[in-house]
């Protein structure tokens, strides 16, 4: 297994420490937390780049790579729904079009073809990240200050991780209707079949 799958796989077993540290109380739980994801967003960034640069693309990194970055992301916005900090309906939005978009492109590689990353996809990635950033720090904000993260301050964060989120949810549905778009052909040469 070369590096890039290795940091993959690391990536799955920091997903899952997250989410543990996550829902443990205490403030050094949830900083832990906030370490870990953003030590989980860099290996994604970093199996990507060393992958393409030492050329070392392979079948399972193709197919590993989205799984790990999809339970990491929807492990923390599972979470955040358990915490009630996001809308139920929100997150199911975002894992609609996550399966989705993770069946097109089984159907397109059992066909022969890769659905790559565009733009729109890179973007929605990039905001679901801030997004999940943004409210872990209103995590760690709430444990520092419980008192001042209540009243007006705490409706006013709230109402911030709101609007974020309706930001999160409309990119991540214009990606995934983008993508369903480009590759409509994948459908029709799926029932050809």
């Amino acid at each position: 297994m070369n590096l890039p799958n290795k940091l993959t796989v690391l990536r799955l077993f920091l997903a899952f420490i997250f989410i543990v540290l996550l829902l443990l109380p205490g403030l050094l739980t949830k900083t832990l937390a906030l370490l870990t994801f953003i030590a989980a967003s860099l290996t994604d960034y970093m199996d990507g780049y060393l992958a393409k640069k030492h050329n070392q693309i392979t079948d399972f990194g193709k197919l590993m790579d989205p799984i790990a970055d999809k339970v990491l992301v929807l492990s923390a916005f599972l979470a955040f729904v358990q915490m009630q900090l996001v809308p139920a309906w929100m997150v199911v939005i975002i894992i609609f079009r996550e399966l989705a978009i993770t069946g097109l492109r089984a159907l397109a590689l059992a066909n022969g073809k890769v659905v790559e990353a565009d733009l729109g996809g890179k973007h929605k990635t990039a905001c679901q990240a801030l997004s999940i950033f943004i409210i872990l720090i209103f995590i760690i904000f709430k444990e520092v200050a419980p008192t001042a993260s209540s009243g007006r301050t705490g409706d006013l964060y709230k109402n911030a991780i709101f609007f974020l989120m309706l930001i999160t949810v409309t990119l991540t549905l214009m990606s995934g209707l983008s993508y369903l778009v480009k590759n409509r052909g994948v459908y029709a040469n799926a029932k050809k079949s």
